[in-house]
């Protein structure tokens, strides 16, 4: 070996390794056993298929619009279901369930019905929601986690089981009864240019 290369080799141990990133844990992240900083790992590796398939995810064509669909190098178990396919939807991640009837995972999960029609189906629970401040703004936010489960028309016979992660604006203050209303703002004073 020369001594450039020996020099080089030397100078690269001295780099500090780059930490590998911690791998999603997807049946948390869907069962709400995590937070939104979890969730927030999810975004990068659903955006880049590379990175995708290095965490175990074999991006599917897009069926549903609104969804990313996902197949799994190892399957999982998810509120006691087995399955090989997740789909993200924004600040959700769900696993796509063969149940034809999610009623009684539903009933199981104590969930609250919000739609129950022949066509669709639609049942969730809030688990968290917390005051938190926006580390980068410093503004109050409510952090938020449901679980929820639902039929969607481009799966038929399937069942999507999941969490949505969400940080919002806590909602505005309304003035209590009786109380007078907050004066109007001053208009602006015209310059004199």
């Amino acid at each position: 070996m020369t001594a450039s290369k020996t020099l080089c080799l030397g100078l690269l141990a001295l780099l500090p390794a780059a930490a590998p990133a911690a791998p999603l844990d997807l049946a948390a992240l869907i069962e709400c056993r995590q937070g939104l900083t979890d969730y927030s790992a999810v975004a990068p590796v659903v955006a880049d298929p590379l990175k995708a398939v290095a965490a175990g995810l074999q991006p599917l064509p897009q069926s549903n619009q609104f969804m990313s669909e996902f197949r799994l190098a190892t399957p999982l178990t998810v509120f006691g279901q087995r399955t090989e396919y997740v789909a993200v939807a924004g600040a959700s991640i769900m696993a796509i369930l063969d149940l034809a009837d999610p009623r009684p995972l539903a009933r199981s999960l104590a969930l609250e019905d919000g739609v129950d029609t022949p066509d669709k189906f639609m049942a969730g629970r809030e688990l968290v929601s917390r005051d938190v401040t926006d580390p980068r703004t410093g503004e109050p936010m409510i952090e938020s986690v449901i679980l929820s489960l639902s039929t969607v028309k481009t799966h038929p016979g399937k069942t999507l089981a999941g969490c949505t992660y969400s940080l919002d604006l806590p909602p505005e203050e309304e003035p209590a009864p009786g109380a007078a209303p907050a004066p109007a703002p001053a208009p602006p004073v015209p310059s004199k240019a």
